[in-house]
């Protein structure tokens, strides 16, 4: 079995900024890539940011410059620093992680519960 649990976020003032962690656990034999999508109400979910497992980065045109991914191989953990937060940085933001379980054979999407990001104006 796998766990996917986000946490850090909370309610920031714009301009202010927060640091997201998502860990992965269970049974896992690797991990591919991991990365953060967030959706706000009434909003389809999107891409935040993504990275693979060799470090390579990919962000959502709205959070380039502001947001940064990162992870720690070695505890299957991706983090999000998020920065310049604006009123529309509101969100659920969420964990995806592509992996391999000790038990399968195949590669697949695993998803964390979710962590409120709220911007005040």
């Amino acid at each position: 079995q796998v766990q996917v649990v986000e946490s850090g976020g909370g309610l920031v003032q714009a301009g202010g900024s927060l640091r997201l962690s998502c860990a992965a656990s269970g049974s896992i034999d690797s991990i591919n890539n991991m990365a953060w999508y967030r959706q706000a109400p009434g909003k389809q979910r999107e891409l935040v940011a993504a990275i693979t497992s060799g470090g390579s980065t990919d962000y959502g045109d709205s959070v380039k410059g502001r947001f940064t991914i990162s992870r720690d191989n070695a505890k299957n953990t991706v983090y999000l620093q998020v920065a310049s937060l604006k009123p529309e940085d509101t969100a659920v933001y969420y964990c995806a992680a592509h992996l391999r379980t000790t038990t399968g054979t195949t590669w697949g999407y695993y998803w964390g519960q979710g962590t409120q990001v709220t911007v005040s104006s």
